[in-house]
C-alpha cells in the first residue's frame, strides 16, 4: 500500500515537470530562433537538429527523474533547463564576433555532459545518508583540488585570466578543480556541523562571569575553511573565497543558532579585506575600478574599467523591454559570454529579461531552502542548504558584480555563462538537491511543534470520548 500510495504521489509531480519542460522547451526555442534572425538574417539552418536535442535532453531529464528521484521537486530541473538554454543561445549569438565559432558546440556538449554527470550522480548515490561517512575523505579530495592549479605541469598558465591561477589540465581537457571542491567542502562541513553541534552551541569555557564556548571543537572545520580560503588566495581567486567564507558562515550560523557567530564572522570578513587590500594588489584595483570605473578607461595605461564601464551602458541601452535578442551590442563588452554574460542579456532582453533570470534563480534557492526545512535528517538538510547557499550566492556574486553593487569577482554564472567544469559541477549539485527532495517526500509531513500539544490533546479527548461510550 505504501509503495502504491508513493506512485500515486509522485506521478503528477512528474507530469507537472514533464509540462513545465514542455514551456521551456518552447522558451529556448522562441529565443534561439530570434537571435538567429537578428545576427545572420534568416532562419537558423539546424533548427530541426537543435529541437531534437532541446528535446532529447528534456525527456531524458524526465525520464530519469521518473526512475530514479520520482517524489522530487518539480519545479528544479525545468528552470535548470531555460537558464542553460539562454546562455546557451547567448553563447552562440556571441559567438562569431567573438571570432570563435566554436564556443556554442563546446557549450552544447559539456551541457548534455552536465545532463549525463546529472544522471549518474543520482545513480550512485541512492541515499544523501551514505556521504556522511566519507566527510575527511572528501576534505582530503577537496584540498587537492584546490591544490592542482598550483602543481608543476599541471596548472594551465594559457587559460589564467587576470592574474587568476585557477585551471589545471589535463591531457586535452582542461578545467577549475575549484569547482568540484566546492561541493566537496559543503559535505563536510554539514557532517561536521551535525555532529559536533551541541559543542559548538553550548558555552562551557568559564570566562570571568561570563561562559564561552570550547574553542576545541573548532579545529578540524577552522583548519578546512581557513586553509581553502588561503590557497584560493594564493591562486588570487578572490570570487571563490568570498563565496567559501560565506557558505561556511552561513552553515555555522545555521548549525549552532548563535549570533556571536555570525557577528564574529562579519568582522573577521572586515579584517580579511583589509589586509587582503594592503597584501593583494588585484584586490585594491578591484576595489578602485568598483568605486569608479571611468578614471580607469583609455587612453590611461590601466584599462580595468573598460568592461564594467561597457557593461553598464549595455544595461542602460536594454532598457525596459531590451533590444531584442541578436540586435544589440553587447559584443562590444570584453568577455561578454563569461563574465558579463549577465549585462549582454540585461541589454537584448531588458529590464524585463533581466528580472526573469533573477526570478529563475529566486526559484532554485527556494526549493533548495524548502528542501532544507522539509528534511528529515540534519545532514540533508544542512547539506541543502550548504548547496543552495553556494549556488545562490555566486549567482549573486557575479551579478552584483556586473551592476556595480558588489567589486567584479571572477565567478561564473551557474547554468548560463561559458564554461563546462562549472557547468557539469553545478549539474551535480542540483542533483544532490534531487535527492534530498526525493528522500524528504518518502515519509510523513511533520507535525509543527506549535500544533505537537494540540494534536495530543486531541487525540486524549478522543481516547477519553471512546472510553465513556464503552
Amino acid at each position: 500500500m505504501a509503495t502504491l500510495a508513493a506512485t500515486s504521489k509522485s506521478k503528477p509531480r512528474r507530469r507537472s515537470e514533464l509540462g513545465l519542460l514542455i514551456v521551456g522547451i518552447i522558451v529556448v526555442s522562441f529565443a534561439y530562433v530570434l537571435a538567429t534572425l537578428g545576427v545572420y538574417n534568416q532562419l537558423p539552418a539546424k533548427f530541426a537538429t537543435f529541437i531534437a536535442i532541446l528535446v532529447g535532453v528534456a525527456l531524458a531529464m524526465n525520464l530519469v527523474n521518473r526512475w530514479l528521484v520520482p517524489e522530487a521537486d518539480p519545479v528544479l530541473m525545468p528552470v535548470v533547463l531555460v537558464l542553460n538554454g539562454l546562455g546557451f543561445v547567448m553563447i552562440m549569438r556571441l559567438a562569431p564576433y567573438e571570432n570563435a565559432p566554436h564556443l556554442a558546440g563546446f557549450q552544447a556538449a559539456w551541457s548534455i555532459l552536465g545532463v549525463v554527470a546529472y544522471s549518474g550522480t543520482l545513480l550512485v548515490i541512492r541515499r544523501s545518508r551514505d556521504l556522511e561517512r566519507f566527510r575527511y575523505l572528501l576534505l582530503l579530495a577537496a584540498i587537492g583540488l584546490l591544490l592542482m592549479p598550483m602543481v608543476p605541469h599541471l596548472g594551465d598558465a594559457a587559460e589564467n585570466v587576470g592574474g587568476v591561477d585557477l585551471w589545471v589540465k589535463l591531457g586535452p581537457i582542461t578545467f577549475q578543480p575549484i569547482e568540484v571542491s566546492k561541493i566537496l567542502l559543503v559535505i563536510f562541513f554539514a557532517s561536521y556541523f551535525v555532529e559536533k553541534r551541541e559543542l559548538l552551541s553550548m558555552s562551557t569555557n568559564r570566562v570571568g562571569n561570563h561562559l564561552l564556548p570550547d574553542l576545541r571543537p573548532f579545529g578540524p572545520v577552522v583548519f578546512a575553511s581557513a586553509g581553502s580560503i588561503l590557497v584560493i588566495l594564493l591562486e588570487k581567486d578572490i570570487g571563490f573565497s568570498l563565496l567559501l567564507f560565506i557558505l561556511f558562515l552561513s552553515m555555522l550560523w545555521v548549525a549552532t543558532g548563535r549570533w556571536a557567530y555570525l557577528l564574529a564572522g562579519l568582522v573577521v570578513f572586515v579584517v580579511g579585506t583589509y589586509v587582503a587590500a594592503s597584501v593583494l594588489s588585484q584586490l585594491t584595483t578591484r576595489i578602485d575600478i568598483w568605486l569608479d570605473p571611468w578614471r580607469y578607461l583609455p587612453p590611461g595605461a590601466n584599462q580595468g574599467g573598460y568592461q564594467p564601464v561597457l557593461g553598464e551602458l549595455g544595461l542602460g541601452q536594454g532598457g525596459l523591454t531590451g533590444t531584442g535578442l541578436g540586435l544589440g551590442n553587447p559584443q562590444a563588452i570584453p568577455v561578454a559570454e563569461s563574465d558579463f554574460i549577465f549585462a549582454a542579456l540585461g541589454e537584448e532582453l531588458g529590464l524585463i529579461g533581466a528580472a526573469a533570470i533573477i526570478v529563475g534563480y529566486v526559484l532554485i534557492v527556494g526549493s533548495g531552502l524548502r528542501t532544507s526545512v522539509r528534511s528529515r535528517s540534519d545532514f540533508s538538510k544542512m547539506v541543502a542548504l550548504g548547496l543552495t547557499v553556494t549556488l545562490g550566492f555566486q549567482a549573486f556574486i557575479i551579478m552584483a558584480g556586473v551592476t556595480r553593487l558588489l567589486p567584479l569577482t571572477g565567478v561564473t554564472l551557474p547554468f548560463i555563462s561559458y564554461g563546462g567544469s562549472s557547468l557539469v559541477a553545478n549539474y551535480v549539485l542540483v542533483a544532490l538537491l534531487m535527492r534530498i527532495s526525493d528522500e524528504d517526500s518518502e515519509l510523513p509531513a511533520p507535525v509543527p511543534r506549535g500544533m505537537r500539544a494540540v494534536t495530543a490533546r486531541r487525540a486524549e479527548r478522543r481516547t477519553t470520548a471512546a472510553a465513556g461510550a464503552r
